[in-house]
Parts: C-alpha cells; structure tokens; sequence
C-alpha cells in the first residue's frame, strides 16, 4: 500500500546526540537527531527495495508549514538524493503535518486506498499555539472550516517514531501525546522509540522493526488441477471486516491455497463490485513428481545455470492462456469468498495477471447468478448462455440512462447535442431528445450544476457558429440556454419544447 514519510525538520531535530564511541560520529560535524532519522529512513528504503518493490513512497518535510519533497514513486534513489539536501526550518507543528499528509492521499489516492502514513519526529511536543497539546485540546471544540486531520479520511495506519532518549523529559511529556494520536487514528496505529543508548544501530534496529510489522508480504500457492505455482500478491490484502446494523463481523483472511474453479468470459464478467485488486507476482515454485508437464532431469541444467527465464512458470502459462483467449479464471480465496484472475494491461505493450477480490458469498454478482449452480459450457451444447441473461418480455419502461462513471461520458452526451445543434432544423427532434434526456438524468441526481454549465455552452456556440449554417441553430440553442435555467425545468415532469420558428421543416 502507498506510504507517506513524514519528516521533521524543525531547529529540534538539528540537537546533536551525545554517543559513547566515534563510529556514530561524523568528521566535521556531531550526530544529531536528523542525521538518524536520514538513517533510518534509507534503512526502511533498503527493505521495501528487497521486499516490497511495488511499494509507492512520498516524502513530506514538516515544521510550522509542509512541503511535498518526492512525491509518490517507486523510485528511492531519488528520495535517497533528496534527503541529503534538506534544510532546517523552524517550530513543529504535528497538526499541521497530518493536514499535509492527508491533502497529498486525498489528491493521489482519494479515500478508498488504505495507505501508510510514518511520522518521524524527535519527541518534542513543542509550546504554544501550534503545539501537539494544543492541538489535542481544542479536539472538543467545533471546527467547520478545519478540523482536525484524526481520524484519517481514507483507510490508514500512523507509525510515529522518536528519534530521542527514552529519559529525555520532553520525549516523556510528548508520549502521551503522541499516544493518543495513534488511538484516534485507530486500526494497527503504534509509537516507537529505539532502545537506549541513541545511535545508528538501534534507530536502524528500530526502522527494521516497524518495516517487518507493516510489510509483510503475502505469499501463496495458485493452483488449477494438477498445476501450480508460488505466487506473490501486491499488495498483500488487508483482512476483510464486515459491518452490519448491530454487530462487526471478524476479519476474512484470504487462504494460502488459491484454487482456480474454471474459467469465463471476460464480457460475461464485466465490472462487478470489488474489495480490493492485486498484482499476481511468481515465486519459484520447488518442484516434485507430483506436478504434471514438468520433467525434473530437463529441468536440472537450467536450475544449474540459474537462467529463470528458461524455467517453466504455471503463471506465465496462465497469463498467456487468458490474455489471448480473452477469459477470466474464477478462484476459490476462502469458504464461499471468490474472485477473478485475469489479463490486465496498464499500457498497449505491457500487461499485467491480476486477481479482484470479490465481497465474501456465492452470489455478489448479480448477472452471473450463484457460483455453485455453474458448470461446465458442455452441458448446455444446444443453447450456450451469455450473461447478463436479458428477460424474454420487453418492458415499456426500460431505457437506456446516462452513465457518468467518469469524466468521457460525460464529455459524449454534450458532444453529441452540439452536434444535432450544428444540423438544424434537420435534427430537430434528436436535439431536444438529447436535451431533456440529460436534463433528467441531471436532475434525478441533484446535479443542477451541469444545466448551467450546459446553458453557458449553448450560448458560446452560438458566437462561434460560422456565417453559413442555418439560423435556426442560434434561436434553438439560444433557446435552450435560457429555457433550462428556469426553476419549473428543474423537474422531471417537464420537457423543453421546441422554439417555433418559420426554418423548421413544414413551416
């Protein structure tokens, strides 16, 4: 899951550190607090480039105000570089650092990624208005414009590390403190300090610590029949937990054995709701004699010559298998929870095995009905099913409703009644069905913002239309504009006539 390194640079954080020996200490300059925190953060670094690849890491740099150093990348010998180069500033404000954090989630992420949040300070709560104490003690009051950045809007977990004595008495006011951080922040959210004497080696141990806690990778076996393969999943899946009227029912964890059931159209699939996806990553597998279509004594020299590339992969077979034959596979995560693995490309050349992990039961996908009632194509040789399975009557009510799942739909249905605008009078009728076809479906959602943005487009054309279209388009649309900001076309009951003008056909 993506993380978010905060760090303290306030005048706090430049103290120097009092050590026993030279290792610790630098040529021209002592130790200080921010030197360990670098430490320990290249430390966390080292792990995720072992351990976690995949994982997308932001650095954020916090005092009185916040700045985005690095923002989100899998790149980190670029927040290595750009943690050599950063200055002091001046008094910490930790409100003000979770404010930053969360602007920076919000605007990557939105609010349904779980992330990672690492606050790295030195222990000091600070004084006065933008202290932590401050912060905490205002939680009570009332706060429309701003409120306090606690609990997290999006699924998180806050780590906070001191980098301080354990008998420093400002790290001994703030602990509380910073201990009541991680209680609003809920879930797994913890406080570490590294053990005494101060030094790389415990603020490396402690970094080491929090890293094996919070990444833990998850590995499995795939398996379809006879075959299989080690597989890794990123990012690893959270536990699901599921909230009902009066009770919180215990968390789902996804089995080690993942069995694909058999295999389905990618079309027949479509886009059902979802909890979470992940990449589906291979392991080298051990090999036996139990695992068909492999031959161990072939298998040797290639295991000699360390070459992975030329060994068998049941994941590259699959990947391949459901890219061509555009299908999906239906696995088995758990006792009646599913999901679909399958071919996903992010780019035209680059694609990707991918497994959606669908809500825990046997029927959340509506079209495609129980999983346990299907079977084999062969069994229904005279009329293979497609889904959905549409009814056999047709309703008198059923019409195609606008989708505005993103940004291009919406972008279409405007485009489309611009272009029966520029063929008037001879579109006529399909303009003011596009017209009201849209003023309903924004209407029906409270989405009256978007009649005048429409309004305010219909009367731009009319300035920009050339000399030799028909007249009509600048009444009709003029028309429009000023028709669709009256309150009583607001409602669904009402459509927008046509202006009568002597252009129209039959006039």
């Amino acid at each position: 899951m993506p993380t978010v390194v905060a760090l303290d640079v306030s005048l706090s954080m430049r103290r120097p550190v009092l050590t026993s020996g030279t290792n610790d200490s630098l040529q021209n300059e002592p130790l200080t607090r921010h030197h360990l925190a670098v430490h320990g953060i290249n430390a966390l670094l080292h792990y995720l480039q072992v351990n976690s690849k995949l994982e997308f890491v932001s650095l954020i740099v916090f005092s009185s105000l916040y700045e985005v150093v690095c923002p989100f990348t899998r790149d980190y010998d670029s927040i290595r570089a750009k943690l050599q180069t950063i200055e002091e500033w001046d008094k910490t404000c930790i409100e003000g650092a979770l404010h930053g954090v969360n602007n920076v989630i919000m605007a990557e992420w939105g609010n349904a990624t779980a992330c990672q949040v690492i606050l790295i300070t030195d222990g000091n709560p600070g004084i006065g208005p933008m202290s932590l104490g401050n912060s905490l003690s205002a939680l009570n009051v009332a706060q429309d414009i701003n409120p306090f950045p606690l609990p997290f809007p999006y699924p998180g977990k806050l780590s906070i590390v001191c980098i301080g004595l354990q008998q420093d008495p400002s790290l001994q006011i703030g602990l509380p403190l910073y201990q009541r951080l991680v209680d609003l922040a809920g879930g797994d959210s913890i406080v570490l300090v590294p053990e005494s004497p101060l030094s790389k080696y415990t603020v490396a141990t402690c970094f080491q610590k929090l890293a094996e806690a919070n990444y833990v990778s998850f590995q499995g076996y795939l398996q379809c029949g006879h075959l299989g393969s080690r597989i890794l999943l990123s990012p690893a899946p959270m536990p699901y937990t599921k909230k009902t009227d009066f009770e919180l029912a215990p968390g789902l964890v996804i089995s080690k054995t993942i069995e694909i059931c058999g295999f389905i159209s990618v079309g027949d699939v479509g886009s059902p709701s979802s909890i979470s996806r992940h990449l589906v990553l291979p392991l080298a597998t051990e090999k036996n004699s139990s695992m068909q279509g492999i031959s161990l004594e072939e298998d040797s020299d290639t295991e000699e010559n360390g070459d992975e590339g030329r060994m068998p992969s049941f994941c590259v077979l699959l990947h391949g298998a459901l890219k061509v034959e555009n299908m999906a596979a239906l696995c088995m995560l758990n006792n009646e929870w599913y999901g679909f693995i399958y071919s996903w490309a992010d780019t035209k050349k680059k694609s990707n095995l991918m497994l959606t992990v669908l809500e825990p039961g046997s029927h959340v996908v509506p079209w495609l009905g129980n999983f346990n009632n299907l079977g084999p194509l062969d069994t229904v040789k005279s009329s293979p099913v497609s889904f959905p399975v549409r009814p056999a009557e047709k309703r008198s009510y059923t019409q195609n409703a606008p989708s505005w799942i993103r940004q291009v739909g919406l972008q279409s249905d405007i485009q489309k009644i611009l272009r029966h605008a520029r063929k008037l009078p001879d579109k006529t009728q399909n303009f003011y069905k596009e017209v009201n076809r849209l003023r309903r479906a924004a209407a029906s959602i409270g989405f009256i913002e978007l009649l005048e943005g429409l309004a305010c487009i219909l009367e731009r054309e009319c300035t920009l239309l050339p000399p030799n279209l028909n007249p009509d388009c600048t009444i009709q649309m003029g028309h429009v504009a000023s028709m669709i900001r009256k309150p009583e076309f607001h409602e669904l009951r009402y459509n927008i006539p046509p202006a009568r003008t002597k252009f129209q056909p039959g006039s």
